[in-house]
């Protein structure tokens, strides 16, 4: 089968057969219609050619950037005239400097970037929390294609916009469209001549990204809004960064609506109970997303889950308080589980009870015994007075568990 015949197949007939299946990232090249191709990868490489030359559409990681050029100059034999970042995620900017590296060893102008103005911005932050990142990268993904990516060696953009903006390569025209979902600084690149529609991450084959626990805000109702402007634009063609490409208007409104429809309820369910005065532990074991859209294949809750995103509504609405008055000025994480772990007669009454929990599946429950049988403290910065309040507990310490 084609990408195309396959995500057919899966979403007309409901079927899902796992990860793999809807989350190509072989590095194999395909032609999906005239003039516009993809190389999969961790995050794909789009590309659309036109008499000026290619336009690459995100650029990948950097072990995938060098396959992806291969791949295109034999598509075409033709150079990269313009790179889209459609956001500054590592995976979609990280390949960058290959493009540019790769144009001048052919003779050629390097590629012009361009990219929402926020894109410049999340460097500079990037560069502030460059340990940061590298810490919840390694834990997520171990010492694979993240490792050691947030160096500051970022090709940024020359060209920049705030709202939308008209670009033409050689007789292709084409429009950057601005929206806010799982990054403030999203690009929707939008063909009309193919009616294709380049979507980034804002479609992803996987619940929406949008509560990540270890990432800055992201915005579940903008997310929805700008479903629900891609749907306006009738695409014939849904391309996204991740996963299989979409043929069809009424099959991409259809999936189009389903999740925004997912996000919308989110919002409205975690919104109603915040002004009705419930507390966060109350709405996120309450606010639910209905059994027969995380069935999808394109919204089962594999990488985000629902529960997540209404973490990050509240966050984004009510701030880092959660209702609890013990959680407003806690004791350390570990002077709670030694006295917790005293009460319960010790820490191995702890653990054998994490066990037994864990065994029967009440991991949620099973999860906090274990963590206070094993209390283990953070090493702080030497700068830091000694009198000052040591914060104690890792989470990594209950990798085993």
């Amino acid at each position: 089968m084609t990408l195309l015949e396959r995500s057919a197949r899966f979403i007309d007939e409901g079927i899902f057969e796992g990860q793999q299946s809807v989350q190509p990232m072989d590095g194999s090249f395909h032609e999906i219609a005239d003039q516009i191709a993809v190389v999969c990868a961790f995050s794909h490489v789009w590309s659309v050619s036109t008499d000026g030359g290619l336009v690459a559409i995100d650029t990948s990681l950097p072990g995938f950037a060098p396959i992806a050029l291969d791949h295109l100059r034999r598509w075409r034999g033709q150079s990269v005239h313009t790179i889209v970042y459609t956001h500054g995620h590592v995976d979609h900017v990280g390949g960058a400097r290959a493009f540019v590296e790769d144009a001048q060893e052919q003779g050629q102008p390097a590629p012009r970037v361009l990219a929402h103005e926020d894109v410049g911005r999340r460097f500079d932050r990037y560069d502030l929390t460059s340990g940061y990142n590298q810490v919840i990268n390694r834990r997520q993904f171990g010492d694979g294609p993240f490792a050691d990516l947030f160096d500051g060696d970022w090709v940024r953009p020359q060209t920049t916009y705030a709202t939308t903006l008209d670009v033409e390569v050689g007789s292709t025209s084409m429009q950057l469209i601005h929206a806010q979902g799982e990054t403030d600084d999203h690009t929707l690149v939008w063909v009309p001549q193919s009616r294709a529609l380049f979507a980034g991450d804002l479609f992803i084959w996987f619940f929406p990204n949008a509560g990540n626990p270890q990432k800055v805000q992201r915005y579940p109702a903008e997310w929805a809004a700008a479903l629900r402007r891609m749907i306006e634009l009738r695409p014939a063609l849904l391309l996204p960064a991740h996963g299989l490409p979409i043929e069809g208007e009424r099959r991409i409104a259809a999936v189009l609506d389903d999740v925004a429809t997912a996000l919308e309820g989110l919002v409205a369910d975690t919104l109603e109970m915040m002004n009705a005065g419930a507390r966060l532990d109350d709405i996120i074991h309450h606010v639910r997303v209905p059994d027969d859209l995380l069935a999808k294949p394109y919204l089962r809750p594999n990488y985000d889950e629902p529960e997540f995103v209404v973490r990050n509504i509240w966050r984004l609405y009510g701030g880092w308080y959660d209702g609890n008055p013990a959680h407003l000025k806690p004791a350390p994480d570990g002077a709670v589980a030694a006295e917790v772990a005293r009460l319960a007669g010790g820490a191995a009454a702890l653990a054998a009870r994490s066990v037994e929990l864990g065994e029967a599946g009440d991991l949620r429950l099973a999860c906090p015994l274990a963590r206070g049988a094993a209390p283990k403290p953070l090493p702080m910065p030497q700068r830091w007075s000694s009198s000052e309040p040591r914060c104690t507990g890792s989470g990594e310490n209950m990798s085993s568990h």
